[in-house]
């Protein structure tokens, strides 16, 4: 026995707040050379967690807050990031996103995509894409589904062609890039730097977009998993409305989960899993204590590593034809 147990995850909190927040001023103000960090604020957790410890570590007066909604997202998330903001007493600015949305097609392309398998699809109804594999007990790729929740409230799944689903992903995905884009815009007139909010499962299983919320300079939060930024997040003093909330993507009209669209299992149990497989503990073990047979941690443990194959891209920088020496000795660190 390895000693795997489901507390392997707890920290003391109060340590590691000291270490990430001297890492992160180190790297704000030291190697990056800014005056401060811009933070897109959503309403969750991630993003939550990354406001309060940079104000913690920077001060509020050089943390810049943004809220960034657009025609999906949901009112609570705007009014939760104010009073987070509000909180921690740093500036922020709210700006809608949707007449930039609009004006790229973003709507229009998605709309035009979920209608060419939905031909009672009228635009106005709530949708949103599910994944519908379930990798605990099947070995089948996963394949996706739209479901559309028609007037009288039924909701109707109907299975994605391949076509239709990557045009759904890639207009949708102008809502991060988007949102990045005034992060920058505030960053290069602030001379601040631009945070990233991914925790550690959605770094490590690519669940961000390339040059959309996987954009930027520092991404303070990516050694800890979902589990910890929860607790980190209380402990720092974010608003227990966000504590308590549980995750979501808020990019669809119909609400969706992560779990829903990306990955295999809750985060509770999902980040535990991971531990596992980064420390080597075998599948019968983490069945187990999990109360899983050995075949299904399997089968989690073979789409951890499917998942690192296929976004391997993203983490990916632009690839050079041919070497440019002159420039290696001017890298940060």
């Amino acid at each position: 026995m390895t000693g795997f147990s489901r507390d392997v995850l707890q920290l003391d909190l109060e340590d590691h707040a000291v270490a990430l927040s001297a890492a992160l001023q180190n790297a704000v103000l030291k190697t990056l050379r800014r005056r401060g960090l811009v933070v897109a604020i959503s309403g969750g957790i991630d993003s939550a967690c990354v406001a309060a410890l940079a104000a913690r570590a920077l001060g509020p007066k050089r943390v810049f807050g943004l809220l960034l909604p657009e025609r999906d997202s949901e009112g609570v998330s705007t009014r939760y990031g104010r009073r987070l903001c509000e909180k921690l007493g740093i500036d922020y600015q709210l700006v809608d996103m949707a007449p930039v949305l609009e004006a790229t097609g973003c709507y229009r392309l998605r709309d035009a995509a979920v209608a060419s398998v939905d031909p009672d699809f009228k635009v106005g109804m709530p949708w949103k894409i599910v994944s519908t594999s379930n990798r605990l007990e099947t070995d089948v790729v996963n394949t996706f589904s739209v479901v559309v929740q028609r007037p009288n409230g039924v909701e109707v799944k109907t299975r994605l062609t391949p076509k239709a689903y990557l045009e759904i992903v890639a207009a949708t995905n102008f809502k991060q890039r988007t949102r990045k884009m005034m992060e920058y815009f505030h960053a290069d007139r602030l001379i601040y730097a631009v945070s990233g909010t991914p925790n550690r499962l959605e770094y490590d299983q690519g669940f961000f977009v390339k040059l959309g919320d996987g954009a930027a300079d520092v991404k303070p939060i990516a050694s800890l998993y979902k589990t910890q930024v929860y607790a980190m997040a209380r402990h720092l003093g974010v608003i227990e409305e966000i504590c308590s909330r549980a995750p979501t993507t808020d990019t669809y009209s119909l609400a969706q989960s992560q779990e829903d669209f990306y990955f295999a299992l809750p985060y509770p149990t999902l980040d535990l899993v991971l531990w596992a497989k980064n420390h080597a503990v075998p599948a019968a073990e983490v069945g187990e204590v999990l109360g899983f047979s050995e075949q299904q941690v399997q089968r989690v443990y073979e789409d951890i590593d499917q998942k690192r194959r296929t976004t391997a891209y993203l983490h990916a920088a632009p690839l050079l034809l041919e070497p440019v020496p002159e420039l290696k000795g001017f890298a940060l660190g």
